[in-house]
């Protein structure tokens, strides 16, 4: 056996990787599985989005290497939809890079700007990717702690007060996984005069802003942004495309052209009609957002009720695709989790899986069926 690299040291499997493994062998051995673990939207893309893919089929270069920026087309839609929704002008020729999907881009990001040794400041709870790719390149991950009583927003006087000479990049995510909290002005303006003050990047993930959220906000909005802060978002949650592996990377132009050096090595290009679907969805109109969260409403009211069965307290106010929930008193969410998945076949994730903060919480996928949903309240009740 040939000795695996250094950097796998840090770095195990991702937690969905292995634990879905196991739901699907329960399923195979006749286990009537309900997933409520993964956040993978289970309904169609637009109608107009699917058209755009197979019309694509026959043009002539359909099945080329595409360009490694994208087709200009796309990057138009995706300037329009973030000046729409996020009133965020930016160039579709220096600012805006496609991705195929964003969590290629938290790779990306971190080898063009991170060398071995530097700092990286990671939410607790969080995103897991954030760790594994910071391991990976040979930074130190420090985590800062998200805790419920400071509504999971960073404290940054507690930040500086540790130091943060070393620190380079520092990963937001707002609206937050997993709790579903939404970013204040005040937040993101604290965020960037944090960012100047200590020369750092701060980099927000912002997948979930159109899901049961009211007021979608872009880190880019605020003043001096562009300084100091890149942007990742995605079409996964909010036009169902989870598989199509369509995100993007915003920002000032020399941040866009550091990430393009490390990307144009690792790929060749987004199929054409993967590229003109995701124009379609980026120009769709606000039916699709209403229609769509109409849904999620109906399926969080049932998730509520499940919580409620588990004995757990939530915020209402949250947005995104989950519900994050705090168990009762001493109740350990891993053990817990185990026993629900084995004694009433339903998976739902186990808090500690973002980070230690996680401790005592579960999270809940609104990804599922209505009837699959009522199915699981009534194995809970």
């Amino acid at each position: 056996m040939i000795p695996i690299a250094n950097r796998l040291q840090n770095v195990e499997e991702y937690y969905f990787s292995k634990k879905l493994r196991e739901v699907n062998l329960l399923q195979t051995q006749g286990k009537p599985i309900i997933n409520l673990g993964v956040g993978s939207p289970d309904m169609n893309p637009p109608e107009r989005v699917l058209n755009a893919l197979v019309e694509t089929f026959n043009e002539d270069g359909a099945h080329k290497y595409q360009s490694y920026q994208g087709i200009p087309e796309l990057r138009e839609a995706i300037v329009g939809f973030y000046k729409k929704n996020f009133n965020v002008p930016l160039s579709p020729l220096t600012e805006v890079l496609p991705l195929m999907g964003s969590k290629e881009g938290i790779l990306h990001i971190s080898l063009a700007f991170l060398n071995e040794g530097d700092e990286v400041l990671i939410p607790n709870p969080g995103y897991p990717t954030y760790k594994s790719v910071t391991n990976l390149v040979g930074a130190i991950p420090v985590f800062y702690d998200l805790i419920e009583d400071n509504n999971w927003f960073p404290d940054l006087i507690a930040l500086e007060k540790r130091g943060v000479e070393k620190v380079k990049i520092m990963w937001v995510n707002y609206p937050h996984m997993p709790t579903g909290t939404q970013a204040t002005n005040k937040l993101f303006e604290d965020l960037i005069t944090f960012a100047k003050r200590n020369d750092i990047l701060i980099v927000n993930d912002n997948p979930y802003s159109f899901i049961l959220n009211r007021y979608p906000r872009s880190i880019l909005k605020y003043k001096d942004a562009k300084a100091v802060c890149l942007e990742l978002n995605s079409l996964s949650k909010t036009f169902n495309m989870a598989g199509w592996r369509v995100g993007m990377l915003l920002g000032k132009s020399e941040y866009i052209k550091a990430v393009l050096r490390v990307k144009s090595n690792m790929d060749s290009g987004m199929f054409l009609g993967i590229q003109k679907g995701a124009v379609e969805a980026l120009n769709c109109s606000d039916m699709w957002y209403m229609s769509l969260n109409s849904v999620y409403e109906q399926r969080r009211q049932i998730v509520w009720k499940i919580a409620d069965a588990l004995k757990c307290t939530y915020d209402k106010n949250a947005s995104g695709l989950f519900v994050w929930c705090k168990l009762p008193d001493h109740f350990n969410s891993e053990e817990y989790i185990d026993l629900i998945l084995k004694e009433r076949s339903v998976f739902i994730t186990p808090g500690t899986v973002f980070g230690s903060n996680g401790k005592g919480y579960i999270r809940i996928s609104l990804c599922a069926p209505q009837d699959k949903l009522e199915e699981a309240l009534k194995r809970l009740t």
